[in-house]
């Protein structure tokens, strides 16, 4: 499905309800898992989350993630400390070409019976669940956080616990504060000091109802509608002000952007700053590197300059997401270089109409794209992609009066 965007206001105004955060709801959804006295509310309606979900509910030989990063991340853990479980993981041709490497070797630290079915490093990977007593591992820290997350979330149903040591500088600190903070809002002892985190066992927690925070990456997209438009206030639920979400910092970010955030009652709003024209911005996004997508063409549609660092773990995303984005900004004529961690695009006014945005399997790279339909309409190619995080996204640009169109 291609989807031509375009739009005759410039004004924005809307209130929208954005679906529960992905990275809460899959952190959540495997602590269920592990603890049936949970009870969740307000989980994502994303593809991940119900692929993840499926994967934790049947009892498939072969479980199939898809494009599911996340999933397959804390999976690999999950079903390693199943005893007696016996499965084999798969995904997407992308999936098979995403390292899991760093967390076998942790988990096979750990005493994990866990064997590559095709090229070592990457899945499918057969798993056969055992009791996991060992507790002591250590892990490069200069990794997808997910990593981390994925030992985390099984660490207190560990009969001995984890004593995590990270080696080298941490990436994606908030990611892990995440969990931790779901560890703790559950009653479950844990500690993060200089560069380890320990997590103590647990058998089992008081019954309890969870509500999932809407999804800040979500929230990115209006953050940059805003930034875009002329004038525009837009509501969204359902937001805390001290979220356990790194991408929260969004709030922060986009006030050099010309966006002003307020909260009231769960209620996050976002104004446009009138009169207001930034400068070239430099963003060092290591905790934050899926809103990157979204800050670059927000900058290229103000026709400023933006350096952003900290970027490395997006060479293995869905796609290649530092090389999409030099391919897709330079279309649109913008001037951009990109290395291994960190992208620096060039101030410019002229932006090329009707361009076709290749999305890459990425959902990311279609909801970042999509409010370039201010300045200038925009072709997004394989637009259903959005449904990994954000289902219902092309329904809620209509409802900001973007003509929405097959083509």
């Amino acid at each position: 499905m291609n989807l031509l965007l375009e739009t005759d206001h410039s004004n924005l105004n809307a209130t929208i309800a954005v679906t529960g955060s992905k990275s809460e709801t899959n952190r959540l959804l495997l602590l269920q898992a592990l603890f049936p006295s949970i009870t969740l509310e307000n989980t994502s309606n994303s593809d991940d989350s119900e692929v993840m979900q499926k994967a934790l509910n049947g009892k498939d030989a072969v479980v199939d993630i898809h494009h599911a990063g996340t999933a397959m991340r804390f999976l690999i853990a999950y079903f390693s400390a199943q005893e007696g479980r016996e499965v084999i993981l798969t995904g997407s041709s992308r999936m098979k070409e995403r390292p899991v490497l760093v967390l076998v070797d942790a988990l096979q630290q750990l005493g994990a019976e866990i064997t590559y079915e095709n090229e070592m490093g990457y899945p499918p990977i057969k798993i056969i669940g055992k009791k996991i007593t060992t507790s002591k591992v250590r892990m490069n820290a200069n990794v997808s956080s997910q990593y981390i997350s994925a030992l985390l979330l099984i660490a207190p149903t560990l009969e001995n616990g984890l004593e995590l040591t990270l080696e080298g500088e941490i990436t994606s600190v908030p990611y892990i504060k995440m969990t931790l903070g779901l560890l703790n809002d559950l009653e479950i002892e844990n500690k993060f000091e200089g560069n380890v985190i320990t997590v103590f066992p647990k058998n089992q927690v008081a019954a309890k109802v969870m509500t999932v925070e809407s999804d800040w990456s979500s929230a990115s997209y209006f953050y940059s509608l805003v930034a875009l438009a002329d004038t525009a206030s837009i509501s969204l639920s359902s937001y805390k002000q001290n979220s356990l979400q790194g991408d929260s910092a969004l709030a922060t970010l986009y006030k050099k952007l010309g966006v002003h955030s307020t909260f009231e009652n769960n209620t996050l709003t976002l104004t446009k700053i009138t009169g207001f024209d930034p400068e070239i911005v430099e963003f060092e996004l290591n905790n934050t590197p899926d809103i990157a997508q979204t800050i670059v063409v927000t900058c290229l549609g103000l026709g400023i300059g933006c350096h952003l660092t900290g970027l490395h773990t997006l060479k293995i995303k869905e796609t290649d997401r530092l090389e999409a984005l030099r391919i897709e900004l330079t279309k649109l004529g913008a001037t951009i270089t990109v290395t291994n961690d960190s992208l620096t695009l060039d101030p410019t006014r002229v932006i090329n109409h009707n361009v076709k945005i290749s999305t890459y399997n990425d959902h990311r790279m279609a909801m970042a794209f999509a409010p370039l339909a201010l300045k200038v309409p925009v072709i997004i190619e394989n637009a259903e992609v959005v449904s990994k995080s954000y289902p219902d996204f092309w329904d809620d640009m209509k409802k900001l009066n973007f003509k929405v169109s097959n083509i």
